[in-house]
């Protein structure tokens, strides 16, 4: 196991490498788009309102970027492991079915190749048209601690996505009082099939794995287009469509125990062993959709003790990284939940390595 830092775009920083060191991380996992300005991007009373907007179509992330990137992260004595999630500018006809899907795909394919070429063996990647949506930061943690919360009574599943917006982000101004169309899941199914037949060949090619995150929140429809991937049964359904062994999991522990009747401790045994988890979301939460909250690492309903304790036992070596935490009451939260995490998570490590 290998312990790493998840960083949005304006957080790969100088700063932050030198943090994820400190904090005894080996690993970097890296996503090239910021959703919310400010310091920590994810977390914002308006979220549930949007992400904000990014306008980069026609501009893909080249190799020279990619490269550089690379490079300052292997100055600080760390590895990046993956590119999480692709821009929603670079990709929205591949979820909607729209006129520059294959032209999207094209691009996709330059980034895979980009990868290969550097060593940069994951991308991770949500299949979602309305993305993660409907939560609020709260102080309910312990200690009152600001904490990402959903509850379904308090938020209008129904809202239609506004046209030029998808996966909670706008990437062209909308028509008047246009909306994206509702979509069945049969649909969803069909755009991912295509996605996978046209991606993973390429992918297996440059010894890149494309490995997919589940529904957050995991419900099986949410502003009028259906959802792949939010019961374990419906996750698994990833593989039948492609049995490439370039696809995988992106394993989020909260978003799994989110869902009814997960057993997340046999869905990691599972996909352990047979090597398809690209890499681990270590994230815990309280609760249930349509009710949950996230919470520190070491309160949830998960024993995360008994993740690692399978992860060791299965001879995983891929990344953990501790997704998103509860803020600390300190002049940077962020850092201070981090940093807690990630000492919770090298302790265990160093434990079991020594057991």
């Amino acid at each position: 196991m290998k312990l790493g830092l998840g960083l949005y775009k304006s957080t790969l920083t100088a700063k932050n490498f030198a943090f994820a060191r400190q904090a005894g991380a080996t690993h970097i996992v890296a996503q090239l788009v910021d959703y919310i300005r400010g310091d920590n991007p994810r977390l914002t009373n308006d979220y549930h309102r949007g992400w904000g907007e990014t306008r980069n179509q026609d501009k893909p992330w080249t190799y020279e970027m990619l490269a550089a990137l690379q490079k300052e992260i292997a100055s600080h004595g760390l590895t990046l492991e993956a590119i999480e999630n692709l821009d929603p500018s670079h990709w929205y006809d591949v979820l909607l079915d729209g006129p520059r899907r294959d032209r999207q795909l094209e691009s996709i394919k330059q980034l895979i190749r980009n990868m290969g070429k550097l060593d940069i063996p994951i991308l991770g990647y949500y299949f979602s048209l309305a993305g993660v949506w409907g939560w609020n930061l709260a102080p309910v943690g312990r200690g009152a601690a600001n904490s990402v919360v959903f509850d379904a009574d308090m938020v209008d599943l129904s809202v239609p996505i506004p046209a030029g917006m998808v996966w909670n982000m706008s990437y062209a101004d909308p028509s008047q009082g246009a909306t994206v169309p509702a979509t069945s899941r049969e649909e969803m199914w069909q755009r991912l099939q295509y996605f996978l037949d046209v991606l993973l060949p390429v992918a297996e090619e440059n010894n890149v794995r494309l490995v997919a995150h589940p529904d957050d929140p995991p419900l099986p429809e949410l502003r009028g287009t259906a959802r792949l991937f939010y019961t374990p049964s419906e996750y698994e359904k990833l593989f039948k469509l492609n049995a490439s062994p370039a696809s995988g999991f992106e394993c989020c522990l909260g978003t799994l125990q989110e869902m009814p009747d997960s057993d997340v401790y046999d869905l990691v045994d599972r996909y352990s062993k047979n090597g398809r988890i690209g890499y681990i979301h270590f994230r815990n939460v309280i609760g249930k959709v349509p009710h949950y909250r996230e919470a520190f690492v070491d309160e949830g309903d998960l024993d995360m003790v008994r993740i690692m304790q399978i992860l060791k036992k299965n001879n995983y070596e891929g990344v953990l990284i501790p997704d998103h935490t509860p803020e600390m009451s300190t002049a940077s939260g962020w850092h201070a939940g981090m940093a807690f995490a990630l000492g919770y998570m090298r302790g265990v490590i160093q434990t079991l390595e020594r057991s």
